[in-house]
């Protein structure tokens, strides 16, 4: 029987990328391969980056400068990159790392046979095409392995927004949904290996619009589907755009118990100004309303949210509006950076804030934001939630999982096995998480 290959991923940026490169690993298993801890035992090593932070594609060129001596120590090694970069950089990257065997675009990892295969026969293996085919329904199936109580599932990918300083249209391609019916099968797939909590993934998960059996389906009709499954016990989705989050969605919030109580909603910005030039199609005005109504349907929800500093143009009244909007809405979570540019944006070619203005901006919403964050943990302390054990913490006898609002939770002596979904009664509030006693 000839040695299984070993396989070493390194996963940069979002959770589609985390759902990607375990569906990348399976596809792969089918060839043989067996995923390893350490990239210096492996036969192929993959890279799935992502190009949304600042300097993506030099840090994925970076890496790949430190595994040149793994590749030269092991010529038999195959190095490929993978994602948004790979979309992005395309043949670039051979051209600049000439030891890469494998560049594959986000929309094209069913394809990762026949590129292995020309890989290992010596050849240059490149796909950063669009292909019609759906990738999904030709990735591999998964292995009927037992998995942790968490899960996600992507639902929709792409973008038609075009926010001018982003570059998903243009890694990720157009706005694609799933069909119901087969997120459906994956989710039933994934309850019976042992998850009790999904949640659903998409550049733009409210967009969602997958085929049912009696037309397009809407996200909030495909979380009261998933809801009727048996095991499931908990819902999620991720990233919303509030130009989508639809009546039907703000009333599932409210009715359907299984979807949990915290939504991440960007806004970007606190000013019209800065928002018509991001191309975001809403106002600070229309946001807060928004976020009035889904408090309403469900006032216990907490929100969070992602903020982009120093855009193009910005001046300080107009950063004085993002933090006034932070006031108003308050959050739980949030997710601040200094705008950086991205080629081929329509930002990347207007005139720049200067960086120690958008350094001293930064410092200023993070300490607001973190203020919200610490008040939000702070007001759990007395109450009981529900928590879905995860794993043991690092200290004896402890464990650990997350509350039905996202906040991690510590509780000692539990006697619960990862996967337990139980009440607890939240004791204290930490920097990052909180302590708990069971409450039965």
């Amino acid at each position: 029987m000839d040695k299984p290959r070993k396989l070493f991923i390194k996963t940069y940026g979002c959770q589609m990328n985390v759902y990607d490169s375990e569906r990348m690993a399976e596809t792969l298993g089918a060839q043989g391969y067996v995923e390893t801890a350490s990239p210096d035992d492996a036969d192929m090593i993959l890279l799935n980056t992502c190009h949304i932070r600042e300097k993506a594609a030099e840090k994925v060129y970076s890496e790949l400068g430190r595994l040149k001596e793994l590749k030269t120590a092991k010529p038999d090694l195959k190095i490929g990159v993978a994602g948004c970069v790979a979309q992005a950089e395309g043949a670039e990257i051979m051209r600049r790392q000439p030891m890469v065997d494998l560049v594959v675009g986000p929309q094209s990892y069913h394809r990762l046979p026949e590129l292995e295969a020309k890989a290992r026969g010596g050849q240059k293996a490149l796909d950063t095409d669009f292909p019609e085919e759906d990738k999904f329904d030709r990735l591999a199936a998964r292995p009927k392995a037992r998995r942790g109580p968490t899960a996600f599932l992507t639902v929709q990918e792409g973008c038609d927004k075009f926010c001018a300083f982003c570059v998903v249209p243009y890694t990720r391609g157009a706005e694609v949904s799933r069909p119901a019916p087969r997120v459906l099968t994956e989710a039933r797939d994934l309850v019976d290996r042992g998850v009790r909590e999904i949640t659903l993934l998409g550049q733009n998960v409210n967009a969602y619009h997958g085929a049912g059996v009696d037309g397009d389906w809407s996200l909030a009709r495909l979380i009261h589907a998933l809801a009727g499954i048996d095991g499931l016990e908990r819902i999620r989705f991720t990233t919303s755009h509030p130009n989508d989050m639809t009546d039907d969605l703000i009333e599932a919030h409210g009715t359907c118990a299984k979807l949990m109580p915290y939504l991440h909603l960007p806004v970007q910005a606190g000013s019209d100004r800065i928002l018509k030039r991001m191309n975001r199609a809403h106002t600070a005005e229309s946001y807060i309303r928004l976020v009035e109504r889904i408090r309403a349907a469900r006032p216990d929800i907490l929100m969070s949210g992602d903020f982009i500093v120093g855009f193009p143009e910005e001046t300080e009244a107009d950063f004085q509006a993002t933090l006034d909007l932070v006031e108003e809405v308050t959050y739980g979570y949030a997710y601040s950076f200094k705008y950086s540019t991205r080629p081929g944006t329509p930002a990347a070619e207007r005139a720049q804030v200067p960086e120690d203005e958008k350094a001293d901006r930064l410092q200023r919403l993070q300490a607001l934001l973190t203020r919200q964050q610490r008040a939000a943990q702070d007001a759990m302390v007395g109450r009981v939630v529900g928590v879905l054990f995860e794993r043991e913490g690092r200290e004896a006898g402890q464990m650990t999982g997350k509350s039905d609002y996202l906040h991690a939770v510590h509780v000692r002596d539990a006697g619960v096995a990862p996967g337990t979904l139980a009440p607890v009664r939240i004791t204290g509030s930490g920097r990052n998480s909180l302590a708990g006693e069971l409450a039965v």
